[in-house]
């Protein structure tokens, strides 16, 4: 029988460990529950709150709704030819799916090892990282949808992934709940080393001909020297997403600041490292309150033990109006806020 609970603390279900309340809580551990919990019309009235790992957002108030934690588990695959079709349920952890791809041969996950988070939340974020999205791997998903009661599947022509974007999150925010997705990879590696140290690491590594393993290592490697564990220090990961500009506005840049580190984008633009434009208006490191940046990667904001949300926000606003005042560059925010 599905439970709803009341003031729930939502410390230990946000990796910012920020301490704020939920109004009502309820637990899905099956699809089936969906339909149940959304036959009362109270919630379908009522402000709803969708948590998967809860790495990806920050809570500047109390939630005076309904917070609704996925916990869908379970992970099948089927193998055509050289094609692999992995599905999982929304509540599975994200690394956890990504460690059984690369355990079984399945390639494609490898460069998004250690990402933190839920299955269920990747394709709303179009997650990524060294120059792989989730959309290079995403074959479908399965999508409760609220108002009517019935799951649909989206493909990815459907869900209109764009980066760190999807429909889910531009188009129909809150009238979908994801249950499950399924990946396409192949048992046939075609490895993107380009990005990042990964080149570097395996180099260093002695690794001339890396495995999906060996791939994987390495990444999760480079992740843990930047990143910090949100089980020592409570944060979301990069907080803001890396702009993309015009070459127009990125030629004044470049001549100003040569060592800009830049990446291409499609259409001819120019994507920036936000921590490194970040790094160069002096935050990297610096504490400000129970808040601040991380030692080793100015884009990850910290909380530093008992940080309000309200803190984290003011201080991810001041470094945007530094980074606009010293580049002409508007960051934006990757990180979901809720209030």
């Amino acid at each position: 029988m599905l439970q709803i609970q009341e003031n729930v603390s939502l410390k230990n279900f946000n990796t910012f460990g920020i301490d704020a309340n939920a109004r009502y809580f309820a637990e899905i551990n099956h699809a089936e529950e969906l339909a149940e919990l959304f036959a009362d019309p109270q919630w379908l009235q009522t402000p709803r709150l969708v948590l998967g790992g809860g790495s990806n957002m920050l809570m500047v108030a109390d939630f005076d709704g309904l917070v609704i934690r996925l916990n869908i588990r379970g992970i099948e695959h089927r193998i055509s030819h050289d094609d692999v079709f992995v599905e999982a349920g929304a509540g599975e952890v994200w690394n956890h799916l990504v460690n059984y791809c690369v355990g079984y041969g399945y390639a494609g996950m490898e460069n998004l090892s250690l990402i933190p988070g839920s299955v269920g939340a990747s394709p709303i974020q179009n997650i990524g990282a060294y120059g792989v999205e989730l959309k290079d791997v995403f074959e479908s998903c399965q999508a409760f949808e609220i108002a009517t009661g019935i799951i649909k599947t989206f493909s990815k022509a459907d869900c209109k992934f764009g980066y760190r974007d999807s429909v889910f999150k531009s188009e129909v925010p809150g009238q979908y709940i994801i249950v499950s997705v399924k990946f396409h990879l192949s048992l046939i590696p075609k490895f993107n080393l380009k990005y990042g140290a990964i080149e570097q690491e395996l180099a260093a590594r002695g690794i001339s001909e890396p495995t999906l393993k060996d791939v994987s290592q390495v990444v999760s490697h480079i992740r843990v020297s930047k990143l910090p564990d949100p089980s020592t220090i409570g944060n979301a990961g990069s907080f803001f997403k890396n702009p993309v500009i015009s070459a127009a506005e990125f030629q004044p840049i470049q001549q100003n600041f040569p060592d800009v580190v830049n990446y291409p984008a499609s259409n001819g633009q120019v994507k920036l490292a936000a921590g490194w434009l970040i790094e160069q208006c002096g935050w990297k490191g610096k504490t400000v309150g129970n808040t601040g940046t991380w030692k080793n990667q100015a884009l990850v904001l910290v909380n530093h033990g008992g940080a309000k949300g309200e803190e984290v926000y003011s201080l991810s606003s001041q470094i945007i109006d530094s980074v606009y005042t010293k580049f002409g560059v508007t960051l934006q925010r990757e990180v979901n806020i809720v209030s």
